[in-house]
């Protein structure tokens, strides 16, 4: 049996919980300051934290160990998190956080779409509805 700790459910959830505090947190921590600040604070303290973490777990390792194709991909996911939080930090300053985080949630549909298409994941009729459902309860949540 494996341990919570290294359940990725567990994570998953964890970053569930997180996900849903830093729309609240956000929301009001851009209602005095301009968005494009606000995302550039957020991602000073997130620096200082994942160097604080990478550096008490030993975490790293010299930089020409690491190949070609994975400083291209993470390079790639650095400015596709950049350009998500800049969008998502804008959306909260002209739209309820209620609104705005579940349509942010439609990375979950998009992400079964591009796995499926780019990476050649196989998904069940039943995996597509829950998609499908989730498609449209962002809808429903985010229509007033």
């Amino acid at each position: 049996m494996k341990s919570a700790l290294i359940s990725w459910q567990v994570w998953a959830l964890g970053a569930a919980a997180f996900a849903a505090l830093t729309a609240i947190f956000a929301k009001i921590g851009v209602a005095a300051i301009h968005s494009d600040l606000a995302t550039l604070i957020r991602t000073l303290v997130i620096l200082v934290l994942l160097l604080a973490i990478v550096a008490a777990k030993g975490a790293w390792q010299p930089l020409e160990t690491i190949s070609r194709q994975t400083w291209i991909f993470l390079l790639l996911s650095g400015l596709a998190t950049g350009g998500s939080w800049l969008c998502y930090f804008r959306a909260l300053q002209l739209a309820d956080a209620s609104r705005v985080a579940p349509i942010d949630k439609l990375s979950v549909v998009l992400v079964a779409i591009f796995g499926a298409v780019f990476l050649g994941e196989k998904l069940s009729w039943h995996n597509w509805l829950g998609v499908a459902f989730i498609a449209a309860g962002t809808i429903l949540v985010a229509i007033r």
